[in-house]
C-alpha cells in the first residue's frame, strides 16, 4: 500500500493538467499578452507529469517484482540474478523515458519543432560525428547492458579485479562498484569486465572454498596438523562440513609450505573461517611445535690450529 501512494501524487497531476487542457483549449486561443505562453506551459507538464509516473511505475513494478525474491538468503544465486537484470533494465528505461520526454517537449514548440526537424535532415551527417566523439560513452553503454544479459557477475558475488577482493555492490549502466574486503570502494567502468580478466568465485553458487597457506620448518609433523585441522573445524560453525583439505604444495630451502583448503556456505563466511584456521593453526604451532616454526640455521665448522 505504500509503494502504491506514490503514484498518487504524479497521477492527480497528470490528470488535472490534461482536464485543464481540455476544458480550456477553446478559450486558450485567445488569450493574448503572456497569457498566451500558459497553454504550450500547460503541456510542457503533462509531458513532465507522464515521464514522472512512468518513472515511479518502472520503480515499482521493479519492486513489486522483487518481492518474489530474497536475496538475503542464503542460496540467492537466482535472486541476485534477477536483481542484476532489472536493475540495469530500470535504468535503460528510465534514460528512453527520459530522453522521449525531452524530445516532445522540444517538438511541443513551433520554433524549436523547426529546429528539430533540420536536426533529423542533417541526422546522417550529425550521426557520424556524435559517433566518432561519443564511441567511447556508447561502448560504456552497451557494456552495461551486454552486463545485464551475459552476466558474467551478478550483484554480491565474490571476485577478484586488480588483485584486490571484494564483492560487486552496484552494476549501473556505466560502472560498476566492488566493495572491497577493508570497504574501500573499486569503481571501475563497465567495459572494465569485458576487456579484461576477473576472478569470479560465486559464478554458479553461493558456496566457496577458501585456502590458508602455512609455512613451517622440515621439522614439523604433518599428520598432527592435520588432527589438528579436523579438531578446529568442528569446533565452529563456520566451517559447511564439505571440503577439509591439508596438503603440502611447496618445499623451498628453508621452509615447507602447506595448504588448507576449506568449504563455507559463503564469501564473507569463508573469509571469517580463513581467518579463524589460521590463527588457530599458528597457535598449535606455537604451543606443540615450537622447533617447527620457520628458522634459519647456522652450521659452524670447527678450525683446528
Amino acid at each position: 500500500m505504500n509503494i502504491n501512494k506514490r503514484l498518487i501524487l504524479p497521477l492527480l497531476t497528470t490528470t488535472v493538467l490534461l482536464l485543464a487542457k481540455f476544458y480550456l483549449h477553446e478559450e486558450a486561443q485567445s488569450w493574448t499578452g503572456p497569457f498566451k505562453y500558459l497553454s504550450p506551459a500547460n503541456t510542457v507538464l503533462i509531458i513532465i507529469g507522464v515521464v514522472w509516473t512512468l518513472l515511479v511505475g518502472t520503480g515499482i513494478a521493479k519492486r513489486e517484482f522483487l518481492k518474489n525474491y530474497d536475496i538475503n538468503q542464503e542460496d540467492n544465486l537466482k535472486a541476485r540474478k534477477i536483481y542484476t537484470q532489472l536493475n540495469i533494465l530500470q535504468k535503460v528505461a528510465n534514460c528512453i523515458i527520459l530522453l522521449f520526454g525531452v524530445g516532445l517537449i522540444l517538438i511541443s514548440f513551433e520554433s524549436i519543432r523547426q529546429i528539430g526537424v533540420g536536426l533529423f535532415a542533417s541526422a546522417g551527417v550529425a550521426g557520424i560525428i556524435i559517433g566518432f566523439s561519443a564511441q567511447k560513452a556508447i561502448g560504456t553503454l552497451i557494456a552495461g547492458i551486454q552486463i545485464a544479459f551475459a552476466q558474467p557477475f551478478r550483484l554480491d558475488d565474490a571476485v577478484v579485479v586488480e588483485g584486490e577482493w571484494g564483492w560487486i555492490e552496484e552494476i549501473n549502466l556505466t560502472y560498476v562498484v566492488v566493495r572491497l574486503w577493508d570497504q574501500r570502494r573499486l569503481v571501475l567502468p563497465t567495459t572494465y569486465f569485458l576487456e579484461k580478466p576477473f576472478q569470479n568465485w560465486t559464478r554458479t553458487s553461493a558456496d566457496i572454498i577458501g585456502s590458508v597457506f602455512i609455512h613451517t620448518d622440515y621439522t614439523v609433523s604433518f599428520e598432527e596438523m592435520r588432527k589438528e585441522l579436523d579438531r578446529i573445524l568442528e569446533s565452529t560453525p563456520l566451517w559447511d562440513k564439505k571440503v577439509k583439505v591439508l596438503q603440502v604444495t611447496e618445499a623451498k630451502e628453508r621452509t615447507v609450505e602447506s595448504r588448507i583448503l576449506v568449504s563455507a556456505k559463503n564469501s564473507p563466511t569463508a573469509w571469517d573461517l580463513r581467518v579463524y584456521v589460521r590463527e588457530k593453526m599458528i597457535e598449535f604451532l606455537q604451543k606443540n611445535y615450537p622447533e617447527s616454526l620457520p628458522k634459519s640455521r647456522v652450521t659452524l665448522d670447527q678450525i683446528g690450529n
